[in-house]
């Protein structure tokens, strides 16, 4: 049984983790500043623009242009991160008809943030939010570490954010579908500001996500290559109309988890081994079954499926198997229509990368396991004839999220600093020919600051 100081811990580690973040927003000064100039950004229908005398969140938080809600549980306490890089914020959106996003009191999507370094390297980096978070949740674990490099940083909401994402008007799977045209548009149009801003196009731009923003930059470099020289994909999520995806494998976590948790039924555990679950993952089993399982499954399957549950909206929270009708727990991907399995058609990953891209995962991933996500993922990229443009780096003891390292730091490993150590070796291998390590798997080292290095 859990004892009550763990149930404390994990209480704590779970309520700035939750996939949805608060709806809090971010303060921001009443007007930009007017001696500041910066570049227009390209189709944007509202921008604004401040010169700061750091771009990092070490500056940001207590300027106001950042929102640490956007990024709460994505790191691990004790995470170094650099600091004092000045530059130019644009903040803005584009055109869109949807409201989720609260950020600056503007309640309006299609929100992101471009910074511009006062000593640039000549490069930029884009990246989409991952989960249904908002423009700012890689700020912290993407942003300032390469803008004390010198790169130039963009990043978008997506489109959409927040639990009912899906109910943008658009048809099943549209909402995924704008994620795509967003992260093309903020690329397309960062090249032009930092072309206008700089005197120069930049050199090389990267794409670097994690989870939903891992599957962007899987999927840009399938579909929108030329804009790109290359991509870090830090445990993307995998979408196929024939499996694996969400819809394959969370129905048998809600189905089979309680009965494990009651009893340590065996023929339970084995269902949740079987769906794709890692063996040793069991003591994480219940914080995913509490804060990401149900709600994950129920707001991908409205986006995709909505007809599952005819009126309802997501579905019924946690129902038990065999209680109610169309409860999320009994849901049957392979029944379905066809319709429901073109909808995940038309936001399927194929493999066909036509850039160098890096993959990160840790074996301990609960939400995406490696087995439903990267294993089959690096499987597709060889099927589909690209494996010399793909590496696949397994971290023993990384989990989804590296804020409940500090809950089980003898079980847990971060990843952060394995997927900055990944993107240098990107970086190598795109601009100096310096190949990466070949697919592997990495041991947890038994010594040595786990926080902040990561040898690949």
């Amino acid at each position: 049984m859990r004892s009550s100081r763990t149930s404390r811990r994990l209480l704590a580690a779970a309520l700035p983790l939750l996939l949805v973040v608060p709806t809090g927003a971010a303060a921001w000064p009443a007007a930009a500043d007017p001696a500041c100039t910066a570049p227009a950004v390209h189709g944007a229908e509202r921008q604004v623009t401040a010169c700061l005398d750091d771009l990092t969140t070490a500056g940001t938080v207590a300027s106001g242009h950042t929102n640490p809600d956007d990024w709460a549980g994505l790191h691990a306490a004790g995470t170094t991160n650099p600091s004092g890089v000045p530059g130019v914020q644009v903040d803005g959106y584009f055109p869109d008809d949807s409201t989720t996003n609260t950020n600056h009191g503007w309640n309006h999507d299609s929100q992101f943030v471009v910074r511009l370094p006062d000593d640039w390297n000549g490069k930029l980096v884009v990246s989409g939010a991952p989960g249904t978070r908002r423009q700012y949740a890689n700020d912290f674990i993407i942003g300032d570490w390469v803008l004390a490099q010198g790169y130039a940083f963009a990043s978008t909401d997506k489109g959409n954010t927040g639990a009912a994402f899906y109910r943008d008007g658009s048809a099943p799977g549209g909402s995924i579908r704008e994620w795509h045209h967003r992260v093309t548009q903020l690329t397309k149009a960062t090249k032009k500001a930092v072309a206008e801003h700089y005197g120069e196009r930049p050199r090389r731009t990267y794409m670097f996500g994690i989870s939903n923003g891992g599957y962007l930059t899987r999927w840009q470099l399938e579909n929108r290559p030329g804009l790109y020289d290359g991509g870090l994909d830090w445990e993307g999520t995998l979408l196929r109309a024939d499996g694996p995806n969400l819809l394959t494998y969370l129905p048998a976590a809600l189905k089979h988890y309680p009965a494990y948790a009651a009893t340590g039924d065996q023929a339970a555990h084995d269902a949740m081994i079987a769906a794709g679950f890692a063996p040793g993952s069991e003591f994480l089993w219940p914080f995913h079954y509490s804060y990401y399982w149900d709600l994950t499954q129920r707001i991908y399957r409205e986006e995709l499926d909505p007809e599952w549950d005819g009126a309802l909206d997501a579905g019924v929270p946690f129902c038990p198997s065999g209680s109610t009708p169309s409860c999320d727990a009994d849901y049957d991907y392979s029944s379905r229509p066809t319709a429901v399995k073109d909808a995940v058609r038309s936001v399927q990953l194929t493999g066909r990368i036509g850039k160098p891209l890096l993959t990160v995962h840790g074996t301990l991933d609960t939400l995406l396991p490696p087995a439903t996500s990267s294993d089959a993922y690096d499987a597709l990229v060889d099927r589909a004839g690209r494996g010399a443009r793909h590496r696949y780096y397994v971290v023993e003891d990384g989990t989804h999220v590296d804020g409940l390292y500090p809950t089980y730091p003898d079980r847990l490993r971060p990843l952060l600093p394995c997927a900055r150590t990944a993107f240098t070796a990107l970086t190598r291998w795109v601009e100096r020919g310096t190949r990466p390590p070949a697919d592997g798997y990495y041991a947890r080292p038994e010594s040595g600051d786990l926080l902040n290095t990561c040898d690949l």
